[in-house]
């Protein structure tokens, strides 16, 4: 290991320290503010949310540097933010910024087709997104500290992080049934590293935390992805394109600190039954080429 490299235990570490929490999108340090306030355990600074992403179409690149550090120097809390698929020199630039996650980001537009980011390169732990096992054992195998479901980001729509979630924890419980001798052929349907499938079969989850993203719009949607078994909520624009940012901010953490409790997911819902939550997208709209989660491999 060079001096350009932390150890996986250090960097999961980290990760686990954001565990039962949310993760907020912001573009300004205003928003990122609101978030500290509302009780979010990190935010993610872009210069544009995933519905203004997709709205807008074009190419989707790492954000300013300087907006970055303004959210950094703004808050206490650590801050996240992405880099395109591939794009090793994006990753330099965001580690020698000092954020304390990177996200490695299906949102962005990738910059290599066949490649993700060789991650245990860097000394700063990376999120990657994953739509089923063997998509995140293969991202854990390059380093990814924490897995994130994909879902359909920008969308406002759960349906595709519930999809994710279920068939990530699926996997997981079908390893745990095999026998030894059948973990190598499983390594090779999952495309995944064999060291990393046998961990999972042996102890029945993941080696790095298991985190939920893509389409949530409100506290219930967020109760509902820790229940399906995530131990942390990213919220993309489903916060702050809602028409009442610092109330939905404070109820979808109160619904993801109180997810086992129905009666307090309710006074969360409750607290913003005034408010709208974004418009969303039903999935059928979105023609296959656009699907953000398919993107990577």
């Amino acid at each position: 290991m060079n001096d350009t490299q932390q150890p996986m235990r250090l960097k999961t570490g980290l990760a686990e320290m954001l565990k039962g929490g949310v993760i907020m999108d912001v573009v300004n340090v205003e928003q990122a503010r609101i978030a500290e306030e509302a009780g979010a355990v990190a935010v993610m600074a872009l210069e544009r949310v995933p519905a203004d992403i997709r709205r807008d179409g074009g190419v989707a690149r790492m954000s300013n540097p300087r907006m970055i550090r303004q959210i950094m120097e703004a808050v206490s809390i650590p801050v996240m933010a992405k880099a395109r698929i591939g794009h090793l020199a994006e990753a330099q630039v965001l580690e020698a910024l000092g954020v304390d996650f990177i996200d490695e980001s299906e949102v962005l537009t990738p910059a290599d087709p066949h490649r993700h980011i060789d991650k245990l390169a860097f000394r700063v732990p990376f999120v990657c997104g994953a739509t089923n096992l063997g998509e995140a054992l293969r991202r854990i195998g390059e380093g990814a500290a924490l897995i994130r479901s994909k879902g359909e980001a920008g969308t406002g729509n759960i349906i595709e992080a519930v999809r994710h979630l279920r068939d990530i924890r699926r996997d997981i419980r079908l390893l745990t049934v095999l026998d030894e001798d059948e973990l190598m052929a499983e390594a090779k349907r999952l495309q995944a590293p064999y060291e990393l499938v046998r961990y999972v079969a042996r102890n029945g989850k993941l080696p790095v935390p298991l985190f939920a993203a893509g389409g949530v719009a409100t506290p219930a949607d967020a109760a509902l992805c820790m229940q399906l078994g995530a131990e942390t909520v990213f919220v993309g624009s489903g916060v702050f394109k809602s028409n009442d940012p610092e109330r939905f901010a404070r109820a979808i953490v109160k619904a993801t600190t109180f997810y086992q409790e129905p009666a307090k997911v309710l006074e969360a819902c409750e607290e913003i039954e005034d408010s709208q939550p974004m418009r969303g997208l039903a999935m059928e709209s979105i023609p296959a080429e656009q699907a953000l989660a398919a993107r990577g491999w």
